[in-house]
């Protein structure tokens, strides 16, 4: 059922299935290039909630439930939760997912926590420890940025190579093939995972997350492609989290140093949910809800659609906290790799 390649991958020969998804976004992220492709654009940021935070735990509850309401399933259908958010203790997570009362474990892998969430997901399935489970992740810019960098009251300006926190949240509904079957074509299989490892080149700006990130998709996606014995056109796409503009320019020649070419399939998620030239977002998006809610959107309809076959999905994650910030330590990456195919792939 599920086969180990190299040193952190894992092919399933069973591959579990995303039977639905949802997105719900804020309003910056509806007004950009991908705004009319999801589920939910908030009148206003606050999401009817008292604090930044509520807004994002509303976030997920929101995705959660229309993801469950897409495949006519109740949260008593669900065995496991894997959800995860950019705040201390995962609180977005715990309090907007509380009231489901499904079995949950709760994540922190940075922007990178999408992937990890369906990696760990999926695997549960493939497994055979459930035969189906939810991935759930969110950020909130204000939220984010309380927390990490400063008030948005102080209106400090950013650098060009700063990234813009996505507000957003995600929801994917995973099952084995005979749950898929009850509740009717499935969007996509995933097929394959590789687990990232921790990266640090030393970089200590925070206002530079794509370099920061950069290295460790390096790392994931050469790892991958060796494990699995492929090449980069062996994939429609191959997409990273957050890198934005400054962390893709880095991202292309390290993978050239290493003797594969990705110019010519690779696109960011941070590039594409957002007019950089309208819409001030600097080098991109970035955070948490940025890959989940992209994948959500676009890339899961082209799959269904049948325009991909398959790509490779890199959610990257810049592993610090303002503790790690304020005693000058180096800002160290992580990336993890989903392989995510339509139906027909074999």
């Amino acid at each position: 059922m599920v086969k180990q390649l190299g040193s952190g991958s894992l092919c399933f020969s069973e591959a579990p299935f995303i039977v639905s998804t949802a997105s719900v976004v804020g309003t910056k992220e509806g007004e950009g290039p991908l705004g009319k492709l999801f589920d939910v654009v908030g009148e206003d940021d606050n999401f009817g909630q008292q604090t930044w935070e509520e807004a994002e735990s509303s976030l997920q509850k929101d995705a959660v439930t229309l993801a469950l309401g897409k495949a006519h399933r109740r949260p008593e259908d669900v065995r496991y939760l894997f959800a995860g958010d950019l705040l201390g203790q995962t609180i977005a997570s715990s309090f907007g997912l509380k009231n489901f009362e499904i079995p949950m474990f709760g994540l922190y892998g940075a922007c990178s926590t999408c992937g990890e969430s369906l990696g760990l997901a999926s695997m549960t399935v493939a497994a055979g420890c459930a035969d189906m489970t939810l991935a759930v992740t969110s950020s909130h810019f204000a939220s984010a940025e309380k927390q990490f960098r400063f008030p948005l009251e102080y209106a400090n300006q950013r650098p060009l190579s700063a990234t813009w926190t996505v507000t957003g949240g995600a929801a994917f509904l995973l099952s084995t093939r005979e749950k898929a079957a009850s509740i009717g074509k499935p969007l996509a299989r995933i097929a394959g995972m590789t687990t990232g490892k921790i990266v640090d080149y030393g970089i200590k700006d925070s206002m530079n997350m794509g370099a920061a990130m950069a290295p460790a998709a390096c790392d994931l996606i050469v790892r991958h492609l060796q494990d699995f014995e492929r090449q980069p056109e062996d994939y429609d796409r191959i997409v990273t989290g957050d890198l934005g503009t400054v962390g893709q320019e880095i991202l292309i020649k390290l993978v050239k140093e290493k003797g594969y070419d990705i110019s010519h399939v690779h696109e960011d998620c941070g590039i594409k949910i957002y007019n950089g030239e309208t819409q001030g977002t600097g080098a991109g998006g970035s955070g948490c809800g940025c890959a989940a809610v992209t994948l959500s959107a676009h890339y899961l309809k082209q799959i269904s659609e049948g325009n991909f076959k398959r790509i490779l999905f890199v959610p990257t994650g810049a592993l610090m906290s303002p503790t790690s910030f304020n005693e000058g330590q180096s800002v160290p990456g992580i990336a993890h790799g989903v392989v995510i195919e339509s139906v027909e792939e074999r």
